[in-house]
């Protein structure tokens, strides 16, 4: 444990937002296991998280989703990438909360689109315009993202600087 007594530490926020990426590299800095929730259920399931999707349905997923991070908050030094919707549910976010640093890595709707291709492979951006499809899920999850710790716009910032950002507001818990 972190000398501020952090458990873990969760990354929420859009999808290409960099969880994944920044969340590999903390895990690294402080020599804590990395977790990716969507990984996870990718593992649990058998199947691709855009297969689940086609296959069972978004409310399947979001039950496998709650599963899953129940499951791996029983652990601790752990740093945890968070499918951006797992904050929509308030028992996730409760949970999040609780047993973890919560951080909300955001960015602008045009960044999202360029990081995640325009779209293609994300269940949740097909059909129609990307950005707007972006735009009106930030809308809906605003008030779940705002719950979080800290909140880090990683728009103008290299993976090492958002790393570093999210340790100064670990210190800053000490």
């Amino acid at each position: 444990m972190l000398s501020s007594g952090i458990g873990n530490i969760a990354l929420t926020g859009f999808m290409a937002v960099g969880k994944t990426v920044v969340g590999r590299r903390l895990a690294r800095r402080l020599e804590w296991r990395f977790v990716d929730l969507d990984r996870a259920i990718e593992e649990t399931a058998g199947m691709k998280v855009q297969e689940i999707f086609k296959r069972k349905g978004e409310a399947f997923f979001r039950e496998l989703e709650k599963q899953k991070l129940n499951e791996i908050l029983r652990q601790e030094r752990q740093v945890i990438a968070t499918g951006g919707g797992a904050v929509l549910d308030e028992e996730n976010l409760r949970l999040l909360k609780e047993k973890s640093l919560l951080i909300y890595l955001t960015a602008t709707p045009q960044t999202l689109l360029r990081r995640s291709g325009g779209g293609s492979g994300r269940p949740l951006l097909e059909g129609g315009d990307g950005k707007r499809r972006i735009e009106e899920l930030l809308s809906r999850r605003e008030k779940s993202y705002a719950q979080a710790h800290a909140s880090i716009d990683t728009d103008s910032l290299s993976v090492e600087d958002v790393v570093e950002r999210i340790m100064q507001v670990v210190q800053s818990q000490a």
